[in-house]
């Protein structure tokens, strides 16, 4: 042999020599990472074709080449723009679109809707799907209103039905189906009714301090290059309080959000993967020391220590290679069904077509992955000797100090590094899941290794006999303790993990449903309805627990920098988003029960009119702004400019129900301003809220009513709608964890039939051999559940405390049938595995596997 170094071919033919025997238990090494692969595939692919819808819908999303919107009324500078634009465009429309009530006159049962009212023939690019299909051109012609499918099926209405907005009443002249840039989670929250703008004056929304978002679209010729457009006008557009919105930055903006959600997928894939590359890792690390005298008969043949180790790395590497075709054909499939979980969440049409890039990723990764997590075990191949032939001498008693497997953890951890930066946004977030994965597995290590450590010190000598033939087996040579400790725990705290974070959003949303919380709100209400409205709800006994005044500004300059000065300096540490948001602020001389200061002083009241005002700002608007105490900050107030220095800083409590302020005023400053007030209160039951609002609606139709039991039901479907899609990922990872355990279990089933026989020709019964099985794989699944129940609950306690800001309080009913279940699903797989041994003479197992 020593004439054939490394030669390929010859190589070649020995690894597929002596794989002949053991094909099949190669492929169950690597099918653990087949659905890790199959998952990162199928979440590949969803993202180039979500990109490649996006390119292609993008003109739909806008359904114009350009959006000029505002959140005021056009001033006569804003105005002479806008109509400028109308010379140059081929076509235009405008819309008003604000929230509001709609009422169904047939059932009297009314909802909160987002209004949108059209003039002209928007959309320009796509349609309005309706039913009938002629109810989009009735309705631009004038003919009654286009109403969400979503309300239609809610209050049973019918097309021809009248409805009432404000003081008009409206026939219906077709349910809407789509419109361009709504998904279906859009319009489940605020559903859409489309209206005739000229419409508007004659209903009485439009009242002094309405919300109302100001659109106006323009479509442009072939060829206009609208981009440049903006990019001229931007200076201009900012004066006025105008946002430009072309199809490219409507393109990019979506791209970049549902980007992020893919990555986040992508990442649950990944540890799918990594759970898969324990399986690898373990089942290479097994073959390869059974494989010992195999390799050290070749070596006394001549064989190279070099040769050696290529022949069992080609074999690995093919086997990888088919475990990634596998898993990519696997995940092309399952991309097929995304779109279905997804068709919701997204404001465009999904495709379903093959992405060959998200392959060959598959394919690459497979191969990456067979390698670096097998390498670990085969470089252990150069230290075989031809005296392994005469003496069970292995080779792993040195590996730990040998620096090419040092080398070989350090390319594993950098693989790791670098696959997380491509899916997240910054190094310390790459670096926080790297180590977090790496603490993981480490805590893990740890543990099955304090484990072993214990039992062999503390071992339970009085214990029965099977007991401690089972116990022990946790030490003995060829154990499966750290193997199944990893494999187990991890893919326990994960699924404890979506469970607790599951958990934990519903309570933080259900809070509401306390009996001593707000369930109603009332917006929009103007000064001189406010004492109306207050006395109409007393008369039906509900309690006004907040009264609160809203005057909506926008941030004009930051210690004398601007938009238009930020925007020139790219130096600055103010950023230009600062001045864009509406901001609705309240005025008061008090703190509320949500809020707690920070620092500096909260003034209640100006002293005299020309003082300057302390505001006082929420942390993290503070922090979003870099505003801090003593900072000067100037507010445009409905054109008028009001300086302020930053007096204080506040930590609110967001969870609570009722109005929380980013920025709050002292007395005496804007008390005059144009206003509306926000009225909270709490209804007793669903029909006495119905009653209730049917009033409202009736006599103050520009009030709008934000009912938080139906919003509450709506959020709890959207929950379980990402619940799903989150748990469809997580699956990947549930059933790799499986498998890994079944193939660690099949893998040492050699090891597992030799001890077994020996016992039974010792004179062990066929119940003594059960009984130590069956409690091996329980002691194995209870410690590594349990290991991994206390690395969730760690985790979501830090969650809960720093994140969600809430109590932990974890289900420990739940925590005990997951520890129950896993503990016995573990020992089911192991007394599976051994049942040839149970049910067959020692003599006849033998014969079989000689």
């Amino acid at each position: 042999m020593g004439n054939k170094r490394l030669q390929l071919g010859w190589l070649l033919k020995m690894a597929w020599r002596d794989s002949r025997k053991n094909r099949s238990r190669l492929f169950l090494f690597i099918s653990s990472m087949i659905l890790g692969i199959a998952a990162l595939v199928a979440i590949f692919a969803l993202g180039d074709n979500l990109n490649r819808d996006i390119d292609s819908q993008a003109a739909t999303l806008i359904g114009a080449d350009l959006d000029l919107s505002s959140n005021r009324e056009s001033t006569p500078a804003a105005k002479f723009i806008i109509d400028s634009l109308k010379k140059e465009a081929s076509a235009v429309s405008e819309e008003q679109r604000f929230a509001s009530m709609i009422l169904f006159t047939k059932t009297g049962g009314t909802r909160l809707v987002q209004l949108r009212a059209l003039r002209g023939a928007y959309p320009f690019y796509g349609v309005m799907e309706t039913s009938p299909a002629s109810a989009a051109a009735d309705f631009y012609t004038g003919k009654g209103v286009l109403v969400d499918q979503t309300l239609m099926l809610q209050f049973k209405a019918s097309v021809g039905d009248t409805v009432q907005l404000g003081t008009l009443k409206f026939a219906i002249a077709g349910i809407l189906n789509q419109a361009p840039g709504q998904s279906g989670f859009a319009s489940t929250i605020a559903p859409a009714v489309f209206m005739p703008l000229d419409a508007i004056a004659k209903s009485g929304l439009s009242q002094k301090g309405s919300r109302i978002n100001y659109h106006y679209y323009y479509k442009f010729n072939s060829g206009f290059n609208t981009d440049e457009l903006v990019k001229r006008l931007e200076t201009r557009l900012d004066k006025r309080d105008l946002d430009a919105e072309t199809i490219s930055s409507k393109k990019e903006s979506t791209g970049k959000s549902f980007a992020d959600v893919t990555k986040f997928l992508s990442l649950v894939g990944f540890i799918a993967l990594l759970l898969g590359c324990i399986g690898v890792a373990s089942a290479v690390h097994i073959y390869v020391k059974e494989k010992v005298k195999s390799i050290a008969i070749l070596r006394c043949l001549g064989l190279s220590s070099k040769q050696a180790f290529l022949i069992y790395l080609i074999q690995i590497v093919c086997i990888g290679f088919l475990g990634a075709v596998a898993g990519a054909v696997l995940g092309t499939l399952i991309q097929q069904l995304l779109p279905v979980l997804f068709q919701d969440l997204l404001p465009i049409k999904m495709s379903t077509l093959i992405s060959w890039r998200a392959i060959g990723q598959g394919l690459i990764l497979g191969i990456c992955i067979a390698f670096l997590f097998s390498l670990s075990s085969l470089i252990s191949i150069r230290k075989v000797s031809p005296l392994n032939t005469l003496r069970a001498v292995t080779p792993e008693g040195s590996q730990a100090k040998d620096p090419l497997t040092w080398f070989v953890y350090l390319l594993i951890l950098a693989f790791i590094t670098c696959f997380a930066r491509l899916q997240l946004s910054n190094w310390l977030q790459t670096f926080v899941f790297s180590a977090a994965i790496v603490i993981s597995f480490a805590f893990l290590y740890g543990i099955s290794a304090l484990v072993i450590k214990l039992i062999r010190i503390y071992f339970p000598y009085s214990w029965k006999y099977t007991w401690r033939q089972g116990l022990s087996n946790l030490y003995r040579p060829n154990n499966q303790t750290t193997i199944l400790v990893l494999s187990v725990g991890l893919g326990t705290a994960f699924i404890c993990t979506l469970f607790f974070v599951q958990s934990m959003l519903t309570s933080r949303i259900t809070r509401s449903t306390d009996p001593t919380q707000p369930n109603m709100i009332l917006f929009d209400i103007q000064s001189t309805q406010k004492d109306a409205i207050t006395k109409l709800t007393k008369s039906n006994g509900f309690p006004i627990l907040q009264d609160v005044p809203i005057v909506t500004m926008r941030l004009q300059e930051i210690n004398g920098f601007s938009a238009a000065d930020v925007r020139k300096d790219s130096s600055s540490k103010y950023s230009p988003r600062a001045f864009n948001a509406e901001l609705r602020v309240t005025f008061r001389d008090s703190l509320t029960a949500a809020e707690q200061l920070i620092s500096g002083k909260f003034q209640t009241r100006i002293n005299q009119a020309r003082d300057t005002a302390r505001i006082s700002l929420e942390e993290s608007y503070a922090r979003q702004i870099h505003a801090g105490l003593g900072d000067k900050l100037l507010f445009n107030v409905q054109g008028m400019l009001i300086p302020t220095i930053v007096g204080s800083i506040r930590k609110v409590d967001w969870n609570r129900v009722q109005t929380n302020f980013r920025l709050v005023f002292p007395l005496g400053v804007i008390d005059d301003a144009p206003q509306f007030h926000v009225l909270v209160t709490r209804v007793p039951d669903a029909n006495a809220s119905a009653a209730f609002q049917q009033k409202i609606v009736s006599g103050f139709p520009n009030v709008s009513i934000i009912d938080l039991a139906l919003i509450l039901s709506v959020v709890d479907g959207i929950l379980d709608k990402i619940g799903f899609v989150i748990r469809f990922m997580a699956g990947f990872s549930i059933i790799t964890g499986l498998i890994v355990l079944i193939s660690s279990v099949m893998i040492s089933k050699y090891q597992r039939i030799q001890e077994s026989v020996l016992l039974r020709t010792l004179g062990a019964s066929r119940g003594q051999v059960f009984a130590i099985t069956a409690l091996e794989y329980f002691f194995l699944g209870a410690i590594a559940s349990l290991t991994g129940i206390v690395i969730a609950l760690a985790g979501n306690w830090a969650l809960a405390r720093f994140s969600f800001e809430i109590p932990f309080q974890p289900n420990w009913l739940a925590v005990a049938l997951i520890f129950l279940s896993i503990s016995g699903l573990t020992m089911l797989i192991g007394i599976l595995n051994s049942r040839t041994v149970l049910s067959k003479p020692p003599l006849e197992i033998l014969r079989k596997n000689s």
